[in-house]
């Protein structure tokens, strides 16, 4: 697919292993077991369930057990799950500002009332959230799209928040597999003791975004509810790519691929960012330790001739899929940085997307000064 230069959030299909991929499926249903054909299981099949577990806890530091996790088809779907089966009457949820659009349509659907609060340096801030709050959905390893890491304190806050007042923590953890310098700190769902998180997790960065598959971590008091609420609406991830991941995670080629996509990844970013030195004076190029994208902050300089929006409006016109850091907010006097995606791109496509977002910057500074010191005409009568 021709994807539009700096989208965010692809993985690179030219790196995806079709070959050691179509020899599980195959594996998986030339000679199905008895099981799959069968009544499936709502929480998925089990050697995923296991694998996943596995995976979590050789890559993330998260102890858990097979019988703890439910495949999802995605992220929207274990939103709609947890907000459904965990949480009963229309209530509030703390959202970060800003943050993953669709979280707060999920939100909505389920029937409960997003509450947007505005990040700091330090990501979300637990001391904002308000009394009669009933979970928090949180981006702690990464915040999206800023990228910052919650620092430990603020965890541990959260997690107190959350024991105080009986509240949920949902631990969105959309691609913390792809760290390039230091150890990620634990995920947050390690570190509660209590049984009041949940860790939500997705193949669709890490594989494909056809895939549509995701998956939750459940605390042990959570599986019943959320089991009763899947026998009566059932599942809505596919079964049939289950077996096959099951396979591709048990033999190792998972974790070689995700290896692979790191050091691939690593590369890219340290690619755009040298091409987008002639930026610096405008841009903020700190390197982000993680991720699949930059979040470039405009420097005031930049910001007394344009918006990050109006930058993104321009990009759209010469092919670029810039995103503005204000458009994921909802609250006002959102905080203003570019969005580059470059996990999906190749080295060339994005020292020459880089080229144009020089190109494009220079000309909305110049014609913004120029409109500046022009004479305004006079106001017409009538």
């Amino acid at each position: 697919a021709d994807w539009q230069l700096f989208q965010t959030g692809l993985p690179d299909q030219a790196l995806f292993p079709h070959r050691q991929w179509a020899r599980q499926m195959d594996r998986a249903w030339r000679a199905p077991e008895p099981a799959l054909l069968g009544r499936p299981d709502p929480f998925g099949w089990m050697p995923l369930r296991r694998a996943i577990a596995a995976h979590l806890g050789a890559w993330r530091g998260l102890e858990c057990r097979g019988e703890q996790v439910v495949i999802t088809g995605g992220a929207w779907d274990g939103v709609d799950i947890l907000t459904r089966a965990l949480l009963s009457g229309p209530q509030q949820i703390a959202l970060e500002d800003p943050g993953w659009a669709s979280l707060h349509h999920a939100v909505r659907d389920a029937g409960h009332s997003p509450l947007p609060l505005r990040i700091d340096a330090d990501g979300f801030d637990p001391a904002q959230i308000p009394a009669g709050t009933a979970a928090a959905i949180v981006t702690p390893s990464r915040h999206y799209p800023t990228g910052r890491p919650m620092p430990l304190p603020r965890r541990l806050a959260l997690l107190d928040w959350a024991q105080a007042t009986g509240a949920l923590v949902v631990e969105d953890d959309y691609d913390s597999e792809f760290r390039y310098q230091g150890q990620p700190l634990p995920a947050l769902t390690g570190l509660d003791q209590q049984g009041r998180t949940i860790y939500m997790g997705s193949f669709s960065k890490l594989l494909s975004s056809a895939l549509r598959l995701g998956y939750l971590v459940l605390p042990e008091g959570g599986i019943a509810a959320v089991r009763a609420y899947l026998e009566r609406r059932g599942a809505r991830a596919s079964l049939a790519p289950q077996p096959a991941l099951a396979g591709f995670m048990d033999s190792g080629d998972f974790a070689t691929h995700l290896r692979r996509m790191r050091r691939s990844y690593a590369r890219r970013q340290a690619v755009l960012l040298e091409a987008l030195t002639p930026l610096s004076a405008w841009l903020d190029l700190s390197p982000a330790p993680s991720g699949m994208h930059l979040c470039l902050p405009l420097r005031p300089a930049l910001l007394r001739h344009t918006t990050d929006a109006e930058i993104s409006e321009a990009g759209r016109a010469t092919g670029l899929r810039i995103g503005a850091l204000s458009r994921h907010a909802v609250l006002p006097d959102a905080l203003q940085a570019l969005l580059l995606g470059y996990s999906g791109f190749d080295e060339d496509r994005l020292r020459q997307g880089a080229a144009r977002l020089c190109d494009l910057i220079e000309t909305l500074t110049r014609t913004g000064s120029e409109a500046r010191q022009s004479p305004r005409p006079p106001a017409r009568d009538g």
